[in-house]
């Protein structure tokens, strides 16, 4: 992507192979592999729900790091192999499959735990064998080499009987299960008007040895000698003629015995692939038994599902149907484009149609957050099902399957579980002004470690903790009101930074300014849930550390009084800052301990009251909380977009009466991240997040390496680690 746009990509590097066509292409395998254990749903720890596979990288570089790269098979049985090294030089080889070369119409890659690459391959004609080769890459003297193997080899079950020997005489789909699962391949046959599908699995079968020669050399226990062989693990019975398929990603691990599960009555999500029909119908069917488990019909009239296709009249032209298909990581969502160049997004239900209660349902979605929560995959999918109702539940039952996870695991989750709660609460009214809670708190995580990263020891022999980390834990230590008596603890020598630096950190240091002052006046109105930042009012760790920035300010103050926040005072004679320690203190005191947090009293409440008398209080810009279509499909019905232009839609009424939290034309913008504003109509170009909305300008107009560092953060994600989108300037 350049510049790290999800809406605008360009060509880094790439191979050829002149004249021949490719027909599979795949990323060489970096050897990271997840199990997913839905048995174990309801364990404690993400470490027995989601365990590590040892799987190794097609290729290595020093040091265990993966190489990246691709591999493609081509029409003439080619397959080409292109490594890219950390120089961003490229190696390509190319080699012959086997030693008689034929043609290649249909080709699928996998990978195997030990490194290896299998190729799949078929001619098209289900009278030919599909072909299995194992491909082995290797780096020699700074040249790729490939090294190919003949594996064993199948004939589909159709054309072994008899009866049907002629009736599907091409092979038209060839699909690998999984990624990563080499051993097993799903295979359709079709004649021009049905089709049909086999699931085959490679297995390691014993040799049985003659009586002559176990006299003279006896096999004893594991040395019996053994041979790979396909077997088939299910078929279906004759079928409407497939056009496309689309396979799960989840990586469920299913053997064979799992086929008599398969058969009763249980739908998770992730067991079920995708087959597409030139009827335009849809049907999920199990990933081992073949069985059909859900029906999506495009047109209006639903037929049987075992209504024969003989039977079905025929209609004048023919109907609009997908031609490829996509399952989201959660297979949650179907995306496919259809004969006619549009593309559609199908919801799967997680009980796939079926009645679910809702305590079953809130425990699948519950499962497939933490999993995207712990392998960073967007959620997207899972929000198309989460109803406004189910919103509160999921999120306390999420913080309360966090907080059980090790301190280390939550540190490295910290942030992803707070843009997760965010993307959640914006699907309810109920729920939207915590939206503006949650990405407030990562911009205040966000700002703190920034700043706590320019503090640097005095000496170069640095002591154990860090000058960040000092600076907390006295902060912790120390409750005294006057932010003065707090300072002359700290080794201010740590704090000296140029003066140019600390200009250019002004605007956010503002921003921490005008949110303590904004959140001491609101706390008389702590009993409204319709106003944002009203959990920052009863969560410690948010104040303790609002409290500290206000301290590292007071410091680079004295340094640079123009870094300072600007505050509109009624008295010229007012400390404002210390005005503000005070009562942040007396309500961070309140509830810095764990448990039910105490009630500030009313001396507080007071002060706080006279607050909008003393100084103006600001009106913080929150993110838009109406942006994006998935708070838009919750009444389940279809939209219609178009390629280019921006989607007309009406916000939730419920939002659009929240004060701030809705966008209107000509109004001001600010650059979410910088905390510039931009003007109602800015000139530069800007860049927004898929995911939260938040704004930010594409180039920087800074040139102060303290602030470079702050924007380094978010040159590839937001925030909220969603994917940026280059917008025009007319965006709103």
């Amino acid at each position: 992507m350049a510049d790290h746009l999800a809406n605008s990509w360009e060509s880094s590097v790439g191979s050829l192979v002149e004249g021949d066509p490719i027909v599979a292409l795949s990323w060489l395998h970096n050897g990271v592999k997840l199990a997913l254990h839905v048995e174990k749903s309801g364990a404690s720890s993400f470490g027995e729900k989601f365990s590590r596979v040892k799987f190794s990288p097609s290729l290595t570089l020093f040091g265990g790091k993966p190489m990246e790269g691709w591999i493609a098979v081509t029409v003439s049985g080619l397959v080409t192999v292109s490594l890219l090294k950390p120089s961003g030089q490229v190696l390509t080889s190319t080699e012959s499959l086997c030693r008689l070369r034929g043609r290649v119409a249909l080709a699928d890659i996998a990978f195997t735990g030990g490194g290896n690459i299998v190729v799949a391959t078929a001619d098209g004609s289900s009278a030919s064998p599909v072909q299995f080769y194992k491909v082995c890459v290797s780096v020699v003297s700074e040249k790729c080499r490939i090294d190919t193997e003949i594996l064993p080899s199948l004939f589909m079950r159709c054309t072994t009987d008899l009866n049907r020997k002629d009736k599907f005489p091409a092979i038209t789909h060839l699909k690998f299960l999984a990624r990563d699962m080499s051993e097993q391949v799903l295979l359709c046959a079709s004649s021009q008007t049905s089709s049909i599908v086999e699931c085959w699995s490679l297995r390691k079968e014993g040799l049985p040895v003659n009586n002559i020669f176990q006299q003279i050399s006896p096999v004893v226990g594991d040395k019996q000698p053994t041979i790979l062989k396909w077997r088939i693990l299910s078929a279906t019975n004759d079928l409407d003629r497939v056009s496309a398929v689309a396979l799960p990603k989840l990586p469920i691990s299913l053997t064979n015995t799992d086929l008599k599960v398969a058969s009763d009555t249980q739908f998770y999500p992730g067991l079920g692939l995708a087959l597409a029909f030139h009827d335009g119908s849809v049907h999920i069917v199990h990933r081992l038994s073949l069985q059909t488990m859900a029906v999506f019909y495009s047109s209006a009239t639903p037929r049987p599902v075992d209504e024969p296709a003989i039977k079905r009249t025929r209609t004048a032209g023919p109907a609009v149907h997908f031609k490829a298909m996509q399952l989201s990581w959660t297979s949650l969502a179907l995306v496919g484009i259809d004969n006619q160049g549009k593309l559609s997004v199908l919801r799967l239900s997680p009980s796939m149609g079926h009645p679910l209660e809702v305590g079953l349902a809130l425990r699948h979605l519950l499962f497939l957050l933490e999993y995207c929560m712990v392998t960073g995959y967007d959620w997207w999918d899972i929000l198309l099902h989460v109803q406004p109702s189910m919103v509160q539940s999921l999120v306390e039952k999420l913080h309360e399957e966090y907080t059980r996870q090790t301190a280390a695991l939550q540190q490295v989750l910290s942030t992803r579980i707070l843009a997760m709660k965010a993307s959640l609460c914006k699907l309810s009214p109920c729920t939207v002004t915590r939206v503006c809670d949650y990405h407030t708190k990562l911009f205040l995580i966000a700002i703190s470690s920034t700043l706590k990263s320019l503090l640097r020891p005095h000496f170069l022999n640095t002591p154990d903790k860090s000058p960040g980390d000092r600076l907390t834990e006295i902060c912790a230590k120390i409750t005294d009101v006057d932010i003065d008596k707090v300072m002359i603890n700290l080794k201010t020598e740590e704090f000296v930074l140029d003066m140019n630096t600390l200009q250019a950190l002004q605007q956010l240091l503002q921003w921490v300014g005008d949110f303590v002052l904004y959140l001491l006046a609101s706390l008389p109105n702590q009993g409204s849930l319709l106003r944002p930042g009203h959990s920052f009012l009863r969560d410690g760790t948010s104040l303790g550390m609002l409290r500290e920035l206000m301290v590292v300010i007071r410091i680079w103050g004295l340094l640079k009084p123009s870094c300072l926040p600007v505050y509109t005072a009624t008295s010229d004679t007012q400390d404002s800052m210390s005005l503000l320690f005070r009562l942040l203190t007396k309500l961070w005191i309140c509830c810095r301990d764990e448990g039910p947090a105490s009630e500030p009293d009313e001396a507080l409440v007071d002060e706080c009251c006279l607050l909008p008398s003393q100084l103006l209080i600001p009106s913080l810009d929150w993110l838009p909380a109406s942006d994006g279509l998935v708070s838009r499909l919750q009444p389940k019905q279809p939209l219609r977009l178009q390629f280019g232009r921006a989607p007309t839609l009406p916000g939730s009424a419920a939002t659009l009466q929240l004060d701030g939290l809705a966008r209107h034309p000509g109004q001001p913008k600010i650059d979410h991240l910088r905390r510039l504003h931009l003007g109602a109509y800015p000139t530069e170009e800007c860049k927004a997040c898929t995911r939260c909305g938040c704004v930010t300008m594409l180039k920087s107009p800074n040139r102060t390496t303290a602030v470079k560092q702050w924007e380094q953060r978010w040159i590839k994600n937001c925030l909220c680690g969603g994917l940026w989108w280059r917008v025009p300037l007319s965006y709103p």
